[in-house]
């Protein structure tokens, strides 16, 4: 992804060491920040510390939901990020041949060096729900994010979620992991009924989603530093689908489509509108394909970080007459499929197995990749069965706010 349209500048070099202590406080062995006398790692460079004071107990309320602190977040994300750069799970299975991985990080099979935890990783919260968050080819570090929850009766209630930090903002693939758990976790726990009438349970929804854009900003401004100059910054985009009803919101350029099944009559849709240079030369009428390959085709016009001038996501609601796929993604997938019709071609293609949202999360990234793999791929999907147990079908509506 490109840097926002009006966005953070390029980072410059620091003239002394990052987030070095003064001397008036403990510091980090490793690197010289300040650290506190609670803390369990060091902001700066991820370093695991023995903490001499003992962490606030949880409050007894409840208020917090049994979720971690945005600070607690940051210190524990920003560590799983350096530890990500370096390690590689042991045991898991080669992307390359399907053997195994072995502990110096290298497939025991074929010998090719496994990718990093962070540059890799899939989600399966339920046998109808899955996601797959992958660095590409070219790119040296995976600054996407998916975060997915459901529960398990397929067809019942799922949220997807995919952040895409920006490139050139610093500490964006910690600010965008940050952002897609908060936004994830925020969706799951709030399960809004309306008044009881199909419209208002859509826009009881659609106001979630705005609150989970907001909690998702407030874990990005949680992963910048005080002083930073050029402050993390990600995209958001994300969806909840409650039987035949889908909600859908974004900030930035990442995606929902509806891909119905291509024997089904419902046409495919991308229900998501970009914030960005290129979305607004299309509604000026440039043909798509030359919107979306012409300059600063990615630069967007919105974005969730410290330096956002508006952080809002534009939110929509549709019900679903047909199987299908609700699929969230990031401009990696899109970059070489954009239209939706086009996007369900290469999913019939892909889809031998319908009941199998992992294997074809995984199919997209890895034909994503033999594009080109230009950009970080994520793909989050979840299954739609008519007339499954827990769908609920309501009236057409659609509560798409400009």
């Amino acid at each position: 992804m490109t840097i926002p349209a009006s966005g953070p500048a390029a980072p410059q070099p620091p003239t002394t060491a990052p987030g070095a202590s003064d001397g008036a406080g403990p510091s980090c062995p490793n690197c010289g920040a300040e650290v506190g006398p609670g803390d369990s790692f060091c902001e700066a460079c991820g370093t695991e510390l023995s903490p001499t004071a003992t962490p606030p107990a949880a409050p007894s309320d409840g208020s917090a939901g049994g979720l971690e602190s945005p600070i607690t977040v940051s210190r524990s994300l920003r560590a799983m990020a350096v530890e990500a750069q370096q390690t590689a799970p042991v045991g898991r299975p080669c992307l390359n041949c399907g053997g195994l991985v072995g502990a110096d990080g290298y497939c025991e099979t074929c010998g090719t060096k496994a990718p990093s935890e962070r540059d890799h990783y899939t989600e399966t919260p339920a046998q109808w729900v899955a996601a797959v968050c992958d660095r590409g080819i070219r790119h040296h570090r995976n600054e996407d994010a998916t975060a997915v929850a459901a529960h398990s009766d397929p067809g019942s209630r799922a949220v997807l979620v995919v952040c895409d930090g920006v490139s050139t903002s610093l500490d964006s693939d910690v600010a965008s992991l940050a952002a897609a758990r908060a936004a994830r976790d925020s969706l799951f726990l709030a399960q809004p009924a309306g008044l009881g009438t199909p419209t208002s349970r859509a826009g009881a929804i659609a106001r979630s989603v705005e609150a989970a854009a907001a909690a998702a900003n407030a874990a990005v401004v949680a992963n910048t530093a005080a002083d930073s100059d050029n402050a993390a910054s990600c995209t958001f985009a994300a969806a909840v689908i409650e039987g035949d009803l889908v909600v859908f919101g974004n900030v930035g350029d990442s995606r929902v489509y509806w891909v119905p099944d291509l024997d089904q009559p419902e046409a495919a849709a991308e229900l998501s509108l970009d914030d960005s240079v290129a979305q607004a030369r299309i509604a000026a009428g440039v043909p798509r394909e030359e919107a979306e390959n012409g300059p600063q085709a990615h630069a967007i016009m919105k974005w969730l970080g410290r330096d956002s001038p508006d952080f809002v996501p534009r939110t929509g609601a549709v019900t679903l007459a047909s199987s299908g796929w609700l699929l969230v993604c990031s401009d990696g997938l899109w970059n070489y499929v954009s239209e939706a019709t086009a996007l369900q071609r290469l999913i019939g293609q892909l889809d031998a197995d319908r009941s199998a949202p992992l294997h074809l999360a995984q199919a997209l990234v890895q034909w994503a990749n033999q594009q080109g793999g230009k950009d970080n791929i994520s793909v989050a999907l979840a299954r739609h069965e008519v007339g499954v147990h827990g769908a609920r079908p309501v009236d057409h509506h659609d509560t798409r706010r400009s």
